[in-house]
């Protein structure tokens, strides 16, 4: 997992690298509408409880040292692609219409925030978010005043099993690379997430760049006082390929890395 302390980086949605300091890689109404069911959305119509500034900021933050444990958990909806970026700190609702729950800032860890979309409601989306427990969601209302929106048609899949990684460009294969994963006492957790940042690595020499995804270990609550966050990384060599060696982190070869790093910010990683 990642241990994450102080960074600065870009602002667009290419994974560009961006500085930070890391000590080690083992590696969250008033409308005209009725919410409905968790995961289910609501009308188009309904509008959202705008909190004020004070309220926005006393929110928790959803990133990835955070926990939101009311958060709805991922309905396993097909992504359909989209990628948002908040352009100023915005509310997470659990549904349209609803009292905000969590702020989603604008940057994370030195790059700017990401996130895929996985349902859609009129201006409502629904969106993955890089907080605790894994799996998070949360709703977003997603007017382009708020957010700015674009197309991503890479995706990433993992098979532990297998020791395998691939990337995907609009569902057809790119590229496919044997790769580490979680020893059994700290396993790579399964399910969607997505790439959160870019770190260029400044203090160890195991990998020039990290990958943190928005999932975190469910053995480390935290790792070398960060928040056990999951990464892609590389490592001084290719010892680790084809054995689950690392404490959550998956380890990739450097062409599997330069090609990784080439993916936009969002990008969404499915780990079976």
């Amino acid at each position: 997992m990642t241990r994450l302390q102080t960074s600065c980086g870009g602002a667009r949605p290419q994974a560009a690298a961006a500085l930070l300091a890391l000590a080690l890689v083992a590696l969250p109404l008033a409308g005209c509408g009725t919410p409905q069911a968790e995961g289910g959305g609501a009308a188009a119509a309904v509008a959202p409880r705008s909190p004020s500034p004070e309220a926005l900021a006393a929110l928790p933050e959803a990133n990835t040292f955070g926990e939101l444990n009311n958060a709805p958990a991922d309905p396993s909806a097909p992504a359909s692609g989209e990628v948002l970026h908040p352009k100023a700190d915005a509310a997470i609702y659990r549904v349209p219409g609803a009292e905000p729950i969590a702020r989603l800032p604008e940057t994370q860890i030195g790059s700017p925030t990401w996130v895929p979309v996985i349902a859609r409601q009129g201006e409502w989306a629904q969106v993955l978010l890089p907080t605790r427990p894994n799996g998070a969601s949360g709703w977003l209302h997603a007017t382009p005043e708020a957010v700015e929106s674009a197309h991503n048609d890479f995706e990433v899949r993992v098979d532990l099993a297998g020791f395998r990684l691939e990337i995907l460009e609009a569902g057809k294969p790119t590229g496919s690379w044997k790769i580490g994963t979680g020893k059994p006492e700290h396993p790579t957790p399964t399910g969607r997430a997505f790439i959160l940042a870019s770190i260029k690595e400044s203090v160890n020499t195991y990998s020039p760049i990290v990958l943190p995804l928005s999932s975190h270990s469910d053995s480390h609550e935290t790792f070398g006082g960060g928040p056990g966050t999951v990464g892609l990384h590389t490592w001084p060599d290719n010892s680790f390929v084809g054995k689950a060696t690392s404490d959550g982190c998956i380890r990739v070869t450097r062409e599997a890395l330069n090609r990784l790093v080439e993916l936009p910010l969002g990008t969404v990683v499915h780990i079976a």
